[in-house]
């Protein structure tokens, strides 16, 4: 049948020569920018307004009809467009999913901002570069309380091999934190599991990491607390589920390295950011024109 180039709603754009490949969904995008009535809208840098604080009710905004809200929230999150080839909107989709049962008009105007960053970014693609390093690395990062209902913080974690994003998670975590380093030792756990996982993945399928794979933390309080395995007062109320970091440390399956927050990749998907970092983060997932 020649080369892959669709496979499952995603297009394939191989470059052989330089040992490379992009995936994308160029014509899903163009398709729900049409549907939902935004071809001639005007394009914006970022899918999240850094200024904006989304909440259930902000008693202003008007109810809307939640019909045409869930139908752009499921085109972005539940299609493989926001799992699979756009991990830029992520977080935004994330958020915005807490309102499909009630939406106002806050949350209709965010959602249809989505829509026109998408439109003008369509030609973004993940990019996997066969000739760079292809070893596995992690970065993980949490929005401490992030979220002005409930104080719920979200974990973010990306990981990443041959300069392209291949995993990558943003979640509200399941219970509220007292402290960033709480957050963030839980957001580690999440990453610490996925890494797990996608190690076995590599040796079924005849590629096994020999080395520890590097995790990328900002907070020094977080690396300290996974690397003391003496309880204390800061650490004996965590669930003591998220302590397996520990085992996998001292087994040599993980290392935990300090990075500072402004090289964090894992924190666009935690968070609203600037234009230009959020530029900058969306590069280092790999997310390029595609040629």
């Amino acid at each position: 049948m020649g080369e892959l180039q669709y496979y499952v709603g995603v297009s394939v754009v191989q470059d052989k020569q330089n040992n490379r490949l992009w995936l994308h969904q160029r014509q899903y995008i163009n398709k729900i920018v049409v549907k939902f009535g935004q071809a001639e809208a005007k394009t914006v840098a970022t899918p999240a307004d850094v200024n904006v604080k989304l909440i259930k009710e902000d008693r202003v905004s008007k109810p809307v009809d939640p019909t045409q809200y869930q139908s752009i929230i499921g085109s972005c999150r539940h299609s493989p467009l926001a799992v699979a080839t756009r991990p830029d909107i992520a977080y935004a989709v994330g958020v915005l999913s807490k309102f499909c049962a009630k939406p106002s008009e806050a949350h209709l105007t965010a959602a249809k901002r989505v829509l026109r960053y998408l439109k003008g970014t369509e030609n973004l693609g993940l990019k996997y570069d066969g000739s760079t390093d292809e070893s596995l690395t992690v970065y993980s990062d949490a929005d401490w309380a992030g979220d002005l209902d409930d104080r719920h913080s979200t974990s973010g974690n990306a990981l990443i091999m041959a300069s392209g994003a291949v995993s990558w998670l943003s979640k509200k975590q399941p219970t509220v934190a007292m402290s960033t380093a709480e957050a963030e030792y839980v957001a580690l756990s999440f990453a610490t599991q996925e890494t797990i996982w996608l190690r076995q993945l590599l040796g079924d399928i005849g590629q096994p990491l020999a080395e520890a794979t590097v995790i990328y933390e900002d907070n020094q309080a977080a690396i300290s607390i996974a690397k003391n395995p003496v309880s204390h007062a800061r650490t004996k109320h965590i669930d003591t589920r998220y302590h397996f970091i520990r085992e996998e440390l001292q087994s040599g399956v993980i290392a935990l390295e300090y990075v500072p927050t402004s090289e964090m990749v894992a924190d666009i998907l935690t968070k609203p950011l600037s234009k230009s970092q959020f530029v900058k983060l969306r590069n280092a997932l790999g997310l390029e024109l595609i040629v």
